[in-house]
């Protein structure tokens, strides 16, 4: 017998993008298709829609056949339910919150199409007693305040062991108190706005609900000025775990800290809630590390570091944070059809 092993392109792929990160949003599910030689029709998001167009534009350029990289614009709802129906497309990859992925995969079960689903995150922050405290606030408060704190992976839910616990927000506020924030294109600004009125409203009702529950501001907590939607770089101590903030993904430039005394207590609440997106941790100790490791349910753990998603690495979540993969091998996988074939010589 022979005993053969074929992967052979899905067909044609359906990816939604959001507008955090307008080109690496398509790209990351762009790469992976085209690779395996699928095509694609992105449908790219509203608010940011001049990045991706260009981006597609310099495919076509570049000479890719007509066809194979597709954008459309338009009512989200009416191009779901137009494209994930459809008998053409076999498979469809999201990025953007909770409960759309689970609108759109529960669409796509319908009609029995494959989907790749990298949804919300309320990623944890576990500073451990023998942490590196300068390492901790540089990483961890350069990832919280990257693009406004508007990202899947933005550390969210600081655990700070309750030794260090007073130092590290001491740090952590100085370093929110340093950022420049203005015009993402003017000289040595640090921090922009968030995208629209509505997350402006959000990081107030955030704010409001904390201070409510007996969570204390130990920086920021206001919108800057009155033109734009500028919100200062917000540091929340002594937050309670009923708060909103540490139970709904704030998408702002939001930093809530509480305290802990035993890992276990640290890694319990890491996993409470049902995102498992990313997470972080910083400890000198191998044994905490290990642990870490084993027991924080995320899709991607980074330690001693800031996020650093590599072309390399698997890209994706855990429970409601979706299902799949944008990078590594596991990529390239989600786009193939895998078959057995068994030929016996006669």
């Amino acid at each position: 017998h022979r005993q053969m092993v074929l992967k052979d392109p899905v067909g044609v792929v359906a990816a939604f993008t959001p507008w955090n990160f307008p080109i690496n949003q398509v790209v990351r599910k762009m790469a992976a298709a085209l690779a395996t030689g699928c095509a694609m029709i992105v449908k790219a998001p509203e608010e940011t829609p001049a990045a991706p167009a260009a981006l597609i534009r310099a495919f076509a350029d570049a000479g890719l056949p007509a066809g194979v990289l597709g954008l459309v614009y338009g009512t989200p709802a009416e191009i779901s339910n137009y494209l994930i129906p459809h008998p053409i497309v076999r498979k469809i990859t999201f990025t953007g919150s909770t409960p759309v992925g689970k609108q759109l995969a529960a669409l796509a079960g319908k009609h029995m199409k494959r989907v790749t689903m990298e949804l919300g995150g309320h990623a944890p922050v576990i500073v451990c007693e023998d942490a590196d405290l300068a390492l901790a606030v540089k990483a961890a408060g350069g990832a919280k305040f990257r693009n406004a704190g508007q990202v899947c992976i933005a550390p969210t839910r600081f655990l700070v062991h309750e030794s260090v616990k007073a130092e590290f927000a001491q740090a952590l506020v100085k370093h929110a108190a340093s950022l420049k924030v203005g015009d993402g294109l003017a000289e040595g600004i640090q921090m922009g706005p968030l995208a629209n009125p509505r997350r402006l409203t959000a990081m107030a009702e955030f704010t409001q609900d904390a201070i409510q529950r007996g969570a204390k501001v130990a920086h920021g907590g206001e919108r800057i000025g009155d033109a734009g939607n500028f919100w200062q770089p917000t540091v929340l101590t002594d937050v309670p775990l009923e708060a909103r903030v540490f139970n709904d993904e704030p998408f702002g430039p939001m930093a809530a800290v509480r305290g802990f005394n035993t890992l276990e207590e640290a890694i319990a609440e890491s996993n409470r809630l049902p995102y498992g997106l990313a997470g972080y941790a910083f400890t000198r100790s191998l044994k905490n590390a290990d642990l870490l490791a084993r027991r924080v349910e995320v899709g991607m753990l980074w330690l001693n570091m800031p996020a650093m998603p590599s072309a390399e690495m698997p890209f994706g979540g855990l429970k409601d944070s979706g299902y799949g993969s944008e990078g590594g091998p596991e990529a390239m996988e989600a786009y193939l059809n895998t078959r057995a074939v068994t030929i016996a010589n006669v």
